[in-house]
């Protein structure tokens, strides 16, 4: 069934746990997400960056997640992921992306606010949920890319103004994470989110989730992180699978086999993250 993002994580919020958002590019992707989740009996949220819909088209994103989540058991919703043009998330809107997320963190307060508020007052209209960023991670995803000496960590006081002032659903914050590959072992400030949640008790999201330890990520979800995003995670374990095809029979070349491959590859990843946030219906 397709809900709402907000629907998601406001029970998320009340558990006191955490939702998997894990993107996807294509149908593989996709059916491994689904397969995960109905394995472990647990809502999830689809997510489709910028990248994603000029790889494989928004009609085609939208039909598949939309036919997935009528099959499915458990509660998906389609979320748009880092986006930064208002005529994506518009467009995502009209074609029955159920939560988006406006990325307004290059901004300044001010203009982060004005922008976002905008958006906001759109989608929910359409009742449609809405994701903000305050702070900046470093890394790269799609057509996010920031440095490490541009790296922002949240500023608790600022969040819950932007918060008060735009109306978002949902916060995505900077505590030390990163998008992408990670160089070294991250360190996250976990007094910086419980300070945040405590002045906003509302769901928090974690963006570059991919290469954080369990424990750091259980940690993170006792402190109040809500929807925890896994992108790069799954894109290595798609790889795995093609590269496993070939190694064992180079001479392959039936896209079912190199495919179906890297989609269990994918499943296995998700069950696992799915069993870390332990969001189960």
């Amino acid at each position: 069934m397709l809900v709402t993002g907000k629907e998601i994580l406001d029970k998320a919020n009340k558990e006191n746990i955490a939702v998997g958002a894990f993107n996807i590019n294509n149908m593989e992707c996709l059916q491994a997400v689904i397969a995960a989740a109905e394995k472990k009996q647990s809502a999830v949220i689809i997510q489709t960056s910028e990248g994603a819909i000029k790889y494989a088209g928004l009609d085609y994103l939208a039909s598949m997640v939309k036919l997935a989540a009528q099959k499915a058991s458990v509660p998906i919703a389609l979320h748009l992921d880092h986006g930064t043009t208002y005529e994506t998330i518009i467009n995502c809107i009209v074609s029955g992306w159920t939560s988006v997320m406006f990325d307004g963190s290059h901004y300044d307060l001010e203009n982060n606010i004005k922008y976002t508020k905008e958006i906001v007052k759109v989608a929910h209209a359409c009742g449609v949920s809405v994701e903000a960023e305050l702070g900046r991670l470093s890394g790269v995803e799609d057509q996010i890319a920031v440095d490490e000496k541009d790296v922002m960590f949240t500023d608790p006081n600022q969040a819950k103004i932007f918060v008060q002032e735009t109306g978002v659903d949902s916060l995505a914050i900077a505590i030390g994470t990163a998008h992408g590959v990670y160089k070294g072992e991250p360190k996250l400030d976990f007094e910086r989110l419980l300070e945040i949640k405590s002045l906003l008790k509302m769901p928090i999201v974690l963006h570059g989730a991919s290469g954080i330890s369990a424990e750091d990520l259980k940690k993170a979800i006792k402190l109040g992180v809500n929807k925890i995003n896994i992108d790069t995670d799954i894109r290595l374990a798609f790889k795995q699978g093609f590269e496993e095809v070939l190694k064992n029979k180079p001479e392959e070349f039936d896209p079912r086999k190199l495919c179906g491959s890297a989609r269990e590859k994918v499943q296995k990843v998700v069950e696992n993250k799915i069993d870390i946030f332990s969001l189960n219906i």
